[in-house]
């Protein structure tokens, strides 16, 4: 039997011509073929670079939806039961809006997929299909075994790839999808050995991370890049500014194990609001240290600054990326604050009346889609816009380049090729 996993695309997203910046397949897909037994064959749809055949014959279809995407997904799944194909979805916004997700599926899984999706396949077999599954406990990443297969997995990609070395994040800030999703808040670890035999089957160089954040547990995270340093590979990691801020030594062997990059969530450059949100582990006090710091040892900083937050008013833009410049952060994503079914932001703002769409395809982190408190949502999106236009410039992206090779090739890179590949 034929089982075909997806990740629908995003709206407006345009395929690229060439897939130079295909990370890996998602890895929530790799994890279920992982554990999904040998007799059944998979296959993987990445629909952001390949094309959805729908004419082949399947036995299962297995779809991971993001709010953004779910519409989408929907759509997807509805044509594939047209068809008399059995659609699980997962992911997500089926696991915050599972009534809503069953409307297009015959199934629905809920939370981390790796413990229920084998009985799911089981029941498939009998023809006896529960409508939800839902994990009972954290899912213990030690029983998911290294996913080695190269051909499928490591081949695909050109020039980078994906790992994730643990899972989880205690923190619970407001706008979280990650955290606020079933286990999200459970911090867990895998084995370093299983690590380290996944990124010596990749033969790409460029490893992106894909850990919530690697500063959770420091100990783990010095232990991981000291057993990874042989391998070779240019890392890229996220992490926060508590850590990045004191930790020389995780910022040294981080930067031997070959990190040339740190994806920093500095979110605010006002305190209030990182009250508000929960970010416990940032102080406005410490961004400049961490910045110092990890340019000192030769690494990139990527800032993610988000805009909408309560204490925002229409200077917060001119003030955040004068912020920027002053610092020297070398690039930066920007975003606007967005209310994720499952989230506490999303009950808070649905119960202050301030959400103003549920149309699930404008929640893309660059639209508004509820009322901002000190500013209009008209106001706010011309900011971001401006803001955005702005800081990714010609001229402006050329004099981060320029200044990231005094870090050393790696960063230049990254910021000169990774980042600039259509």
């Amino acid at each position: 039997m034929i089982i075909l996993f997806i990740f629908p695309s995003f709206p407006s997203y345009k395929r690229p011509s060439v897939s130079f910046q295909r990370m890996g397949y998602p890895y929530v897909f790799r994890c279920l073929s992982a554990v999904t037994p040998k007799k059944y064959l998979i296959e993987i749809v990445d629909e952001r670079f390949d094309k959805i055949n729908f004419n082949k014959n399947y036995d299962i279809v297995g779809i991971t939806t993001y709010t953004a995407n779910a519409f989408h997904a929907y759509e997807i799944a509805d044509k594939f039961r047209e068809k008399g194909v059995k659609v699980v979805l997962g992911g997500y916004h089926a696991s915050a809006l599972p009534d809503e997700a069953k409307q297009h599926a015959d199934s629905v899984v809920i939370g981390e997929a790796e413990e229920t999706w084998p009985q799911l396949l089981k029941d498939f077999e009998k023809g006896e299909l529960k409508p939800f599954y839902k994990e009972t406990r954290p899912v213990d990443l030690s029983a998911i075994p290294p996913i080695i297969d190269k051909k499928r997995f490591a081949e695909k990609s050109f020039l980078r790839n994906n790992i994730q070395s643990s899972r989880g994040c205690p923190y619970g800030c407001e706008f979280c999808a990650i955290t606020n999703y079933s286990a999200g808040r459970i911090f867990r670890t895998r084995p370093i050995e299983y690590v380290v035999e996944e990124l010596k089957s990749m033969p790409q160089k460029n490893i992106w991370m894909d850990d919530p954040s690697l500063t959770i547990n420091p100990d783990y995270t010095k232990k991981l890049f000291k057993a990874i340093k042989p391998l070779n590979k240019r890392l890229m990691c996220r992490g926060n500014v508590d850590v990045l801020s004191k930790d020389d030594e995780f910022l040294k062997l981080a930067s031997e194990a070959g990190c040339a990059e740190w994806f920093v969530g500095f979110e605010s450059i006002s305190q209030e609001n990182i009250n508000d949100v929960g970010k416990v582990t940032n102080k406005v006090e410490y961004y400049k240290n961490a910045i110092k710091k990890i340019h000192e040892h030769g690494m990139l900083v990527t800032g993610s600054f988000m805009f909408g937050l309560d204490h925002d008013r229409k200077n917060v833009f001119s003030n955040t990326l004068d912020f920027i410049n002053e610092m020297e952060i070398d690039d930066a994503g920007f975003f606007i604050l967005t209310p994720f079914p499952g989230t506490p932001l999303y009950e808070r703002l649905d119960r202050e009346k301030r959400i103003l769409t549920k149309d699930w395809s404008k929640y893309t982190w660059k639209e508004v889609v509820f009322q901002p408190k000190q500013m209009l949502p008209e106001e706010l999106q011309q900011g971001y816009n401006q803001m955005s236009k702005e800081f990714n410039s010609f001229f402006n992206r050329m004099r981060r380049i320029i200044r990231s090779a005094q870090l050393g090739y790696g960063p230049f890179f990254n910021l000169a090729i990774l980042k600039s590949l259509p």
